[in-house]
């Protein structure tokens, strides 16, 4: 089953939720916000898309972070300790489906889901 990873009041997983269910595509919703990331999740899409795709440097998480904090972000190690204490800086959403594995919300490529 397709799992959808996010932020429930972020816009972007309202409009990925929105359009899975108008789809008629069945999924489950983990928010990591309240139920934290998921260590092998975090782990498999850092090897599968790298660190650099899931750090979400434009968010406001990011922006309110101290410049020390900011530039100790340096690896996949240090990007994970950060994305496991602050799951809001993990771009939005990603989804697991089977081998298939997207970060944001696309229409078309979340057609190819189906």
């Amino acid at each position: 089953m397709l799992t959808l990873y996010g932020i429930s009041n972020c816009d972007t997983v309202k409009k990925a939720r929105a359009w899975l269910a108008e789809a008629g595509v069945e999924h489950r919703f983990h928010d990591y916000k309240k139920a934290g990331v998921p260590e092998e999740a975090l782990a498999r899409w850092i090897a599968a898309l790298g660190w650099e795709a899931l750090l979400n440097r434009q968010g406001t998480t990011w922006r309110k972070l101290d410049p020390a904090r900011q530039a100790a972000v340096v690896d996949a190690a240090s990007a994970a300790a950060l994305m496991r204490e602050q799951p809001s800086v993990i771009r939005r959403p990603v989804v697991e489906a089977g081998a298939a594995l997207l970060v944001g919300f696309d229409p078309q490529r979340y057609a190819t889901l189906r």
